[in-house]
């Protein structure tokens, strides 16, 4: 019994058998031994919560008592790949969190539901709602180390769908976020010019409509008129005017798919190593935003006008707060700020050590990611208001443009006009670009992390090729969005193909880990990486407040959809019944999964439920050099 465990010693003395009655004996061929545990620690099993396997620390009557995985199988276990350093995993966390989104979507959604009055739902709804999943989150991926598909063998085996229905909406997201980082990089490499392109109404793009209120001549705006920053975005760089709408999208954009190919030839040498890599790149996408931000602030705030554009953003309507819609907006901004159910917290953390301090990491990160939308709002409401005194209107009437449009019309011809205008187009634009590439690699990490996890003997030793292969795919799935009418398939996409789907998965992943899995479960497991035990809050928040903030803006989505307009378009009732049927074709996969194992489990109807509800394998638990497994 005193034989030091890495003895080369013969220890298959005991067969598989053995193994299959006692639940205690495991060979690995490829490496030396690894206990599971210490010598007299009781671990209860996942499967029987009432029952307790005694684990030996040593060799005992010529036997080996490494444990096997409950289904009479022999356990490899391999070690995982782990970030080089800590401050990897929260620049790359950072890095997802804070998106496109954080520039023009919180802003716009801020002065539109009642100014400074809309931060007290959102901060409710950070608290009870979005902060809490993100933390289950991080937890369940660094415990289980496992991507959003085979995890699920480990917590509960019938809900395995939600891992493919999450592959398919992260699929979905790269076929449209990475064509508006297109945009960006078109109006970047348009930047490096003496005079940027859509200061002026010379221009072969420009109509008999173009108006340039900057210039020189005294200028009479008209209802018709249109700027030249709107005819360089709608003519030149998606040219909507060559086409007809959904029906009709028109060729491709050449211009736009050289941007695209080389976006995503930087993403594939970004990721395809593994995190070891993407780690270092997020060094420079994840802080050169604050950089730029913080340049930006100090530029707009010194701009006239500038004030006017923070009353505005900031200015209570304390009577929004009695409508419904702004605390469905600020539910809905919170969550898909934060981003849980797009699968990549789960792959991010499962690289992560075991025993580091996520709860800690859940806190900074929805900190950092609140703060830099809440600041954003000041960096694009000076401009804001620089834009209403330069053309002696409301900000009202400036802030009309939402989204993209706010970012490359408004946004784009306040800069033209600033002293050193080609210097913060450059730094803007190379923002916008670095702000969608880290979460591009974040969502991509997801799908990757997932399949080579699941089908690791396919896929282990060939990440590189089915990296590539994944690109490829992305990229063929965004042509339809580099058409001329691509803008309309963008908007589409981002309306109704991602958001009842995701928040659908994450109602039904905080169900299937407090309800099936077990709330008192999932806090031992906490308990075990981090030394204490979550506490009252954070278990409420899990078990009712969390699922019922999802299924509230998830109604309230499904029973008001958004009546979608883009330009002069309005989309036709047809659009809404194809992205609901996009939406629907991700998480059609839950359903079908479970009708499926269903059917291949033996036993009695009854029997069936109680295996499919049941995790069917043992979570490695490292300890030292020693690794335990939950069994």
């Amino acid at each position: 019994e005193t034989e030091p465990l890495t003895s080369k010693k013969d220890v298959s003395d005991c067969n598989e058998e053995d193994c299959k009655e006692n639940r205690l004996l495991v060979r690995n061929p490829k490496s030396a031994l690894r206990l599971v545990e210490d010598g007299n620690k009781v671990h209860p099993s996942q499967g029987d919560k009432g029952e307790a396997a005694q684990i030996s620390n040593g060799y005992s009557g010529g036997q080996s008592s490494v444990p096997c995985n409950g289904m009479g199988e022999l356990m490899e276990l391999e070690d995982r790949e782990t970030w080089s350093k800590k401050i990897d995993f929260l620049l790359s966390v950072i890095g997802y969190a804070v998106d496109l989104g954080n520039v023009w979507r919180f802003p716009y959604i801020c002065y539109q539901n009642g100014g400074g009055a809309f931060l007290i739902p959102y901060t409710i709804m950070a608290i009870f709602g979005g902060i809490p999943l993100f933390y289950m989150e991080l937890a369940l991926g660094q415990y289980h180390r496992n991507g959003c598909i085979s995890i699920w063998r480990k917590i509960c085996p019938i809900f395995k769908g939600i891992g493919f229905a999450i592959c398919i909406i992260d699929l979905y997201v790269a076929s449209y976020y990475n064509t508006i980082m297109a945009w960006a990089f078109y109006y970047l490499v348009s930047s490096f010019t003496a005079e940027l392109p859509w200061t002026s109404c010379t221009n072969s793009w420009n109509t008999g409509n173009c108006t340039n209120y900057f210039s020189k001549d005294n200028v009479s705006w008209s209802l018709h008129s249109i700027s030249p920053a709107e005819e360089f975005y709608t003519r030149q760089v998606l040219q909507v005017h060559r086409s007809n709408g959904l029906d009709d999208l028109g060729g491709i954009s050449w211009q736009l798919t050289l941007c695209l190919l080389l976006i995503f030839t930087i993403v594939y040498f970004s990721i395809w190593k593994g995190v070891k890599t993407s780690g270092k790149v997020v060094w420079v996408t994840a802080t050169f935003p604050y950089i730029i931000l913080s340049i930006l602030l100090v530029r707009g705030a010194t701009l006239p006008g500038a004030w006017r554009g923070v009353l505005y953003y900031l200015k209570p309507d304390w009577q929004k707060l009695l409508a419904t819609e702004v605390w469905v907006d600020a539910a809905a901004q919170i969550f898909f700020s934060l981003g849980p159910g797009f699968g990549v917290l789960l792959a991010y953390a499962s690289y992560n050590k075991f025993h580091n301090n996520c709860y800690q990491d859940a806190l900074v990160t929805s900190a950092v990611n609140c703060m830099t939308s809440f600041v954003s709002g000041f960096v694009i409401f000076t401009v804001l208001g620089y834009m209403a005194e330069m053309r002696n209107e409301d900000v009202s009437e400036v802030a009309k443009d939402t989204g993209p449009s706010l970012l490359f019309i408004t946004y784009a011809e306040a800069i033209a006009n600033m002293p050193a205008s080609t210097f913060f187009a450059i730094i803007f634009f190379l923002m916008l670009l670095t702000l969608g590439l880290d979460s591009t690699f974040a969502g991509l990490e997801g799908v990757i992390t997932g399949v080579l996890d699941e089908f690791p003997q396919v896929w282990s030793k060939r990440r590189e090729l089915f990296v590539l292969g994944l690109i490829i795919l992305c990229f063929l799935g965004s042509l339809a969005t580099l058409t001329f009418g691509g803008a309309y398939v963008v908007k589409l996409f981002e309306e109704y193909a991602t958001g009842p789907a995701v928040l659908t998965v994450v109602f039904l992943e905080a169900v299937a880990v407090a309800w099936f899995y077990g709330i008192t479960q999932f806090c031992n497991d906490v308990k075990e990486m981090l030394g204490f035990t979550p506490g009252w809050y954070w278990r409420i928040c899990w078990v009712a407040i969390s699922p019922i903030f999802l299924l509230f803006v998830t109604c309230s989505f499904l029973s008001n959809p958004p009546e979608l307009r883009l330009f002069d378009y309005s989309y036709p009732y047809w659009t809404t019944v194809v992205g609901y049927c996009i939406g629907t074709s991700s998480i059609i996969c839950i359903p079908i999964y479970m009708v499926y194992r269903l059917i291949v489990t033996p036993g009695t109807l009854k029997e069936r439920i109680l295996k499919s509800i049941t995790p069917e394998t043992a979570t490695e638990i490292p300890f030292g050099d020693i690794r335990m497994n939950a069994v």
